[in-house]
């Protein structure tokens, strides 16, 4: 069944020739909504690892792609992803260095880097141009909502116009950002949902990466759930809400992901998240059963 949105296989054929995979790098970074920057505690959904939960953190950077290179085929092409906390909080030094050892192989095609739109500025994008010289570089953002409300109740740390300025300044260097929308936040509803992707269409983006929200161990919205504070959505209103935001989407936006990942002896709730096959099935049929597809209730009249 042909999936009714554009996909990142289909991409990465279109723009480099082949589907790639993906090293997951944990690249010893921390946050500044952690250290007391701009907060502590982090997001309330984020764990202690940022993330990263199945990262080896003692493994040096190198080692972390080698581990994953060696196992591969002499033609295999791949995607090295600094995943977990801030991979742009640091000395421009020090990113430098983190970021050359994980290019330690012709066969990494694509430099994938997750961040804050606060932790974005004219230098750190003028160092991710140099390496736009050897490799492909996307530049990650983890905006979750546009409703600025749940934002500050998720300990977010920035504004939406921290985010649009960001966005900006990746894309004057012509950097490829890539941004992550939860859907089922505390207290938001369908139309919260469409004001996110709203805002989003809005903005200069090549990919959007979505997902339910899940209630992780030793997170501050795991004391939410045990003290009946938050419940997350269900399945079928997962399915609803993420056909709603792709039917809205501008159509030429890569869809990355639309389901979650958590280590099964850290996930608390909800248990339906690990049905990825599920999740894209129902979306695929349900949308091919309506004649729906990315975009065919977007509003061209409210693009950027």
């Amino acid at each position: 069944m042909e999936k009714p949105y554009r996909t990142l296989s289909d991409y990465l054929r279109e723009t480099h020739g082949c589907k790639m995979r993906k090293i997951c790098i944990d690249g010893g970074f921390t946050c500044p909504n952690r250290d007391g920057t701009c907060g502590v505690g982090g997001c309330v959904f984020c764990g202690e690892r940022g993330a990263g939960e199945q990262l080896d953190p003692t493994l040096s950077i190198r080692r972390q792609v080698q581990q994953r290179l060696c196992k591969s085929a002499p033609d295999e092409q791949w995607i090295a992803y600094f995943q977990n906390f801030t991979n742009t909080y640091a000395p421009i030094d020090v990113l430098r260095s983190r970021y050359d050892a994980a290019l330690c192989d012709e066969r990494i095609r694509i430099l994938d880097i997750g961040t804050r739109p606060d932790c974005i500025n004219e230098e750190i994008v003028q160092l991710l141009a140099e390496y736009q010289k050897r490799c492909t570089v996307w530049v990650e953002l983890g905006l979750q909502t546009a409703n600025e409300q749940t934002a500050r109740h998720l300990n977010r740390g920035y504004d939406n116009a921290c985010f649009t300025q960001a966005v900006t300044l990746l894309r004057q260097y012509q950097i490829p950002v890539i941004v992550h929308m939860i859907v089922g936040l505390p207290g938001e509803t369908k139309e919260d949902i469409l004001h996110t992707v709203d805002f989003l269409n809005r903005h200069p983006i090549e990919g959007i990466k979505i997902h339910s929200l899940f209630v992780m161990q030793h997170t501050v919205l795991a004391d939410w759930y045990a003290a009946g504070q938050f419940r997350p959505i269900t399945m079928q209103q997962y399915i609803e809400w993420a056909m709603d935001a792709l039917t809205h989407l501008r159509p030429d936006i890569v869809i990355h992901r639309l389901h979650g990942n958590c280590l099964r002896k850290l996930l608390i709730a909800p248990d339906w998240i690990i049905r990825r096959d599920a999740i894209l099935h129902a979306i695929h049929c349900r949308m091919h059963a309506n004649g729906w597809y990315q975009g065919c209730f977007f509003d061209r009249g409210c693009s950027m």
